[in-house]
């Protein structure tokens, strides 16, 4: 008898003693949440694993900004919606990618991106006003185009208009920060400028060329005055170094692993065609590359340099069957891998220079126009590092990070959730908010087979 008036005791006192949590009212600051829009690109279309897909959009960063939003006062967000879980089909549309086995040409089998096809949404106008004007593939200065959305313009050579924004043009010479305008927001977040240099380094820098800092400042200064023109407030984000990300870093440059055996004999290969300056040993080895400037007469190449990028387009059967990046099997001469796969020092020093300057930049006229800054290149840094939030740790690491899509570019949907609070904590920075942030727990990263 005594145990059990010890045990009711016992969770009397517990009880008693258990901390009462309030509920949490969001306040909206000195923000007006009530007509929330958004500028930007791919990374805030929602577009994940190479294809721009209705999970993705469920689950893109301001979706879930609009959600916390919405609890300090934000009507409804609408976003220009896929219904396929594939993509959306037009000439030279990508693959949606998931993750799969395959087996390489050597007979390995292995778990990586894989082609997840299915049938694709028609590319056609969705019918509706929406709040998200985020373009996949839009450069800053695409946003200020007319027949951005024409129909006309996407069957020229080159192509004049973007599909993604065909789709919920108002009309057909509109301009998407003419539509944005006329959406009368209150509030915006913005996040834009990183394919002005991403072009470029997907094409290994020869397919594309970087905007000038001089007239990413004058695009950007247009954007910002239009948008706060009627009095409207938000939060813009800087550019994260696009060289940092899993596109750029999962193949390191020193991927080539040789043993003493196959070491001595590329070096005496290599001694015979008169490159002696190249020098394989027994372990990893950096990959061999075009060099342009070389003054050999035969074989303008040379071997990889620490800090330099292979992208992860780089055809893998033929670097592990066929010798590139080292020897050709087939021809048993040097066999660079193709420039276009290559970011070089050079390359790196051009992108990043632009960086900073477009984020110099934009943090001036956020302070200018009195707007808020989600930092999102330093976080994206401390991210490389490695960071924990929620209780889930997290970092830039490709598959196994937690954080970026099956693309290596674009994030899964708990790298969203993450991003969206990194903008939800400028918003309550800048504007004295409680908006309350999203619970990443909620939200899975890669989906393993």
């Amino acid at each position: 008898m005594k145990k059990i008036i010890f045990f009711i005791l016992s969770l009397a006192l517990l009880s008693a003693c258990k901390q009462k949590i309030n509920e949490f009212n969001a306040d909206k600051g000195s923000a007006n949440f009530t007509k929330y829009i958004v500028i930007g690109n791919s990374i805030f279309a929602g577009y994940a694993d190479n294809a721009l897909y209705h999970n993705g959009q469920k689950n893109s960063i301001p979706n879930l900004i609009a959600g916390q939003l919405q609890l300090a006062g934000s009507g409804s967000f609408i976003q220009p919606m896929v219904a396929s879980e594939y993509g959306v089909a037009f000439t030279g549309s990508a693959p949606k990618l998931k993750l799969g086995y395959t087996t390489s040409c050597t007979g390995v089998i292995s778990l990586g991106p894989v082609y997840d096809l299915g049938t694709k949404d028609p590319l056609a106008p969705v019918g509706y006003d929406v709040n998200n004007f985020a373009i996949p593939g839009a450069k800053s200065f695409h946003l200020l185009a007319p027949h951005y959305g024409d129909p006309a313009g996407l069957v020229t050579v080159p192509p004049t208009a973007n599909p993604y924004f065909f789709r919920f043009a108002k009309t057909a010479a509109s301009s998407v920060l003419g539509d944005a305008m006329a959406a009368n927001a209150t509030f915006f977040t913005m996040w834009l400028g990183d394919n002005d240099v991403l072009q470029y380094a997907l094409s290994g820098g020869l397919g594309d060329t970087i905007t000038s800092p001089a007239f990413f400042q004058t695009v950007m200064g247009g954007i910002l005055h239009e948008l706060t023109l009627n009095g409207a407030k938000g939060v813009i984000g800087t550019i994260p170094d696009i060289t940092e990300i899993p596109f750029f870093t999962t193949i390191p440059y020193n991927g080539l692993v040789l043993t003493q055996s196959q070491a001595d004999s590329v070096n005496m290969a290599m001694k015979l065609y008169g490159l002696p300056d190249t020098n394989y040993v027994a372990g990893p080895n950096p990959f061999l590359i075009p060099d342009p400037t070389s003054l050999h007469p035969y074989f303008k190449v040379r071997q990889m340099k620490p800090g330099e990028l292979v992208l992860m387009t780089v055809p893998q059967d033929s670097m592990k069957c066929y010798g590139m990046g080292i020897i050709g099997r087939l021809t048993h001469y040097p066999y660079p891998i193709p420039k276009q796969f290559i970011l070089t020092l050079d390359d790196i020093g051009k992108v990043q220079a632009a960086t900073v300057a477009y984020n110099q930049i934009l943090t001036a006229l956020a302070a200018n126009f009195k707007l808020g800054v989600a930092d999102m290149n330093s976080k994206w840094k401390e991210l490389q590092k490695g960071i924990i939030w929620d209780g889930i740790k997290l970092n830039s690491t490709f598959v196994t990070g937690g954080a970026f899509s099956l693309d290596g570019i674009h994030l899964n949907p708990r790298g969203c959730a993450l991003a969206a609070n990194y903008f939800i904590e400028a918003i309550n920075k800048q504007y004295g908010s409680t908006v309350p942030y999203v619970d990443i727990t909620k939200y899975p990263g890669i989906i393993f087979p």
